[in-house]
């Protein structure tokens, strides 16, 4: 019988841990894709967070670093600059990336180091109970925001792909969605495009993936979808922030 679809062999056979309806499986599925149809030929280093995604190392069949909450852009720095021919990425949520984080993301976008940070942004603290996040939605309820978030009192969601966009260092950063087919390819096309990047020696570059959290948002799988679509992206805006290489 002719194979017609088969799994990337950057992913092991490990079933996922996450929840019904959380699309970090479609995430990982997409990265593990990206990397091999671009950067196959050559070693892939990756960074677990702490987070929801804190056992990447079980589902990507490739050398796994785990990193300290918020740490991972400064391992992925110190792994990419001794092994500078190796494919290095970040995988990581907005609590460990926007929050604890920040510093780290800033500064390796300010100084150029030339890795792919994968940033999940699903508006909430999944892993340690649904507190509110950098990134939750004015007016999104969580356990530490539970009338809904208020600016005067909480502050406002950071976007983070606009920020660094203003960095000279970043050299392609970019906002995608998982909320139906048609943007599934276009984050893969984004993955993608952040990887040829990094093995053209672009500097560093980040996909931001709007994702969902059925669990902690108190919703149905295809609610949370729905949430994603019309409440998310007016806040997040889809697209390209920077792309500074013509190739």
């Amino acid at each position: 019988m002719k194979t017609v679809f088969k799994k990337t062999s950057l992913l092991t056979d490990t079933p996922f841990h996450y929840c019904p309806g959380c699309t970090h499986g479609i995430s990982h599925r997409l990265t593990a894709e990206a990397i091999e149809e671009t950067c196959g030929d050559l070693g892939i280093i990756g960074i677990a967070p702490v987070g929801c995604a804190v056992f990447a190392y079980n589902y990507f069949n490739c050398d796994i670093q785990q990193a300290a909450h918020g740490r991972a852009p400064a391992v992925a720095s110190g792994i990419k600059r001794v092994c500078p021919d190796k494919i290095v990425f970040a995988y990581q949520g907005d609590g460990d990336l926007a929050s604890i984080g920040m510093a780290e993301t800033v500064h390796a976008a300010a100084r150029g180091e030339n890795f792919t940070v994968i940033f999940i942004n699903n508006a909430i603290y999944g892993m340690t109970g649904g507190q509110m996040a950098p990134t939750t939605l004015i007016g999104q309820k969580s356990t530490t925001s539970q009338a809904g978030r208020v600016s005067e009192l909480q502050g406002n969601p950071i976007k983070v792909c606009e920020m660094l966009a203003t960095l000279d260092g970043a050299s392609y950063v970019a906002r995608v969605s998982l909320h139906d087919l048609k943007n599934v390819m276009n984050a893969k096309k984004a993955i993608k495009r952040a990887f040829e990047y990094q093995k053209a020696k672009k500097g560093f570059s980040l996909v931001e993936v709007l994702s969902t959290c059925p669990t902690n948002w108190g919703m149905t799988p295809e609610a949370s979808m729905d949430y994603v679509k019309e409440q998310m992206t007016k806040v997040f805006p889809l697209g390209t922030f920077k792309d500074t290489w013509e190739g």
